[in-house]
């Protein structure tokens, strides 16, 4: 034990499950766990959509929640709703003192601008002049600072004060990974005491599923579980909106403070291995790295349902015989917030000392023990793939 151990005090979550710690405890631990499910909307697609959010609980300007996109919103409250758990919010000497690590994507796009270009471009032979004309009478500039990935984290430090140091990492589940790893990092280093870390994904708007159908990774037809999805049309992903925030302390900082504690983040370790023959080996030998002896009771996946990186993982995970629970059959794939979404179920297990039930009777199998340790992963549905070792406090 270090004055230096990284413990999770604060967590902020939001999907189609609902919002905040507790309903999602609830839903995840029922007899039979259920998804919420879209079909409907952005067919031959499913969705995970948002559930119903009173934005001025955790966003009480209305300015402020106008000139953000739905995925900054997001954020923003859930950053909240962490804050508040960790019993930070409102009080500035912490959170003057805070850094702020953030996964993010670009923003949204117009989608009423993108169909009016497009459907004058069948009539118009001068396209230049036609993107012109639009770029100076139709995007207000305010839209642009709207695009920019690191207004996430300064939409927070408005919002909730966080104002010390602040980065934002880009790159799918990647950025994720690195924004845990990094936070970490400072805190075991002495560089940090405590640290905001996390990210949102708005997928009820047709620029994400764009950006996944682009590579062909949406599934396509009736909606199945992560574990059922090989063989299915498509790429097998179906996507979620949701978000996931953590308040990192290190323990000396959290014990002055006297707050409870979820778990102990005890490491963290990433790889960039290709999505061809390997694949498997290589996430084998990324867990090992994070647990190294074997500690992990339980597996809290992050699994995206991505035909290829969903198989490896499943065939390096069944080498530790580990009760496995892939959450996104339940969520959906919510890209950046991924790894962080992992990591706080794991915490949330250890801090409850029960497991979840299978999410997926056919592909998971029952665990009724008290989890000590829990291994959390993200897997990359086009590259990159991380881990974390989250064990009792």
């Amino acid at each position: 034990m270090s004055p230096r151990d990284v413990v999770i005090t604060g967590i902020g979550l939001v999907s189609a499950l609902g919002e905040g710690n507790e309903a999602h405890w609830r839903k995840l631990t029922a007899a039979q766990p259920e998804p919420v499910v879209d079909q409907e909307r952005f067919p031959p697609y499913s969705i995970h959509p948002l559930p119903e959010i009173d934005w001025g609980l955790q966003i009480p300007k209305r300015g402020d929640q106008r000139q953000m996109e739905t995925w900054q919103r997001l954020g923003t409250y859930a950053a909240g709703l962490a804050l508040d758990d960790a019993g930070m919010k409102g009080d500035d000497a912490l959170c003057s003192t805070m850094d702020m690590v953030i996964a993010a994507a670009g923003g949204e796009r117009d989608e009423a601008v993108d169909t009016a270009i497009l459907s004058a471009s069948r009539s118009r032979p001068d396209v230049g002049v036609l993107l012109n004309e639009k770029l100076t009478t139709e995007l207000r500039p305010t839209l642009f600072l709207a695009q920019l990935s690191n207004l996430l984290a300064g939409n927070i430090s408005i919002v909730h004060k966080v104002t010390g140091s602040s980065r934002t990492f880009m790159g799918e589940e990647g950025s994720g990974v690195s924004a845990i790893d990094t936070a970490a990092a400072r805190i075991r280093s002495g560089q940090s005491t405590h640290a905001l870390v996390g990210a949102a994904l708005n997928s009820d708007h047709p620029d994400t599923l764009l950006s996944y159908e682009l590579g062909g990774y949406l599934h396509r037809g009736s909606w199945r579980p992560v574990w059922d999805r090989a063989g299915s049309e498509g790429g097998g992903v179906v996507s979620g909106s949701g978000s996931a925030f953590l308040v990192l302390e290190s323990r000396e900082h959290a014990e002055k403070r006297g707050v409870a504690v979820y778990a102990k983040l005890a490491a963290v370790a990433s790889d960039n291995a290709g999505r061809k023959d390997g694949l498997a080996d290589a996430v084998e030998t990324l867990l090992r790295k994070v647990d190294p002896d074997g500690r992990s009771q339980l597996a809290v996946s992050g699994a995206s349902g991505a035909h290829q990186a969903t198989k490896a993982e499943r065939e390096a995970l069944e080498l530790f015989n580990l009760p496995v629970r892939a959450f996104s059959t339940l969520t959906g794939h919510i890209k950046e917030a991924q790894f962080p979404f992992a990591v706080a179920l794991a915490a949330l297990a250890i801090k409850h000392g029960s497991a979840y039930p299978p999410f997926d009777r056919q592909s998971e199998k029952d665990f009724a023990g008290n989890p000590q340790a829990v291994l959390a992963t993200a897997i990359g549905f086009y590259r990159y793939e991380g881990a974390a070792l989250v064990t009792k406090a």
